[in-house]
């Protein structure tokens, strides 16, 4: 059974259409984004950095609470995003390690960010709110 409270599921799930996202825009806009950087989960359970990592943008555990369960520092979440808006992201996302896709929207604020997500065709959705650490 998908677990909704690990630490990458809960910030990328999403629920929104799947665009096709073009990774060269996803990379060039993110220097001038505030979605790069360190971000803190709203439950306090997680700290991830987002960054890019190829064509993509990848969300990289730098902290989990002890005792939270299949979740790791160094877990990656790959991101195929674009942006279409000064705000808001949209796109998917692949978490290696649990194989797992998922449509994502993500839509940030001066120093607060909000994720939200399907899995599973839209039966299991979730979002999740962050802020800078």
């Amino acid at each position: 059974m998908l677990k909704t409270t690990t630490t990458l599921a809960a910030l990328w799930l999403a629920a929104t259409p799947l665009h096709a996202a073009d990774p060269s825009l996803a990379n060039s806009s993110l220097a001038n984004s505030s979605l790069a950087g360190n971000w803190a989960r709203g439950d306090g359970k997680a700290k991830v950095r987002i960054e890019p990592c190829g064509d993509d943008v990848c969300a990289i555990n730098t902290w989990i609470r002890p005792g939270v369960p299949d979740e790791k520092v160094g877990d990656r979440l790959v991101m195929t995003i674009r942006p279409v808006g000064p705000d808001k992201w949209v796109g998917k996302a692949l978490d290696p390690q649990r194989h797992l896709t998922y449509r994502m929207t993500i839509d940030i604020a001066a120093a607060s960010m909000t994720t939200h997500g399907c899995v599973l065709g839209g039966l299991l959705c979730k979002n999740m709110g962050w802020t800078r650490p």
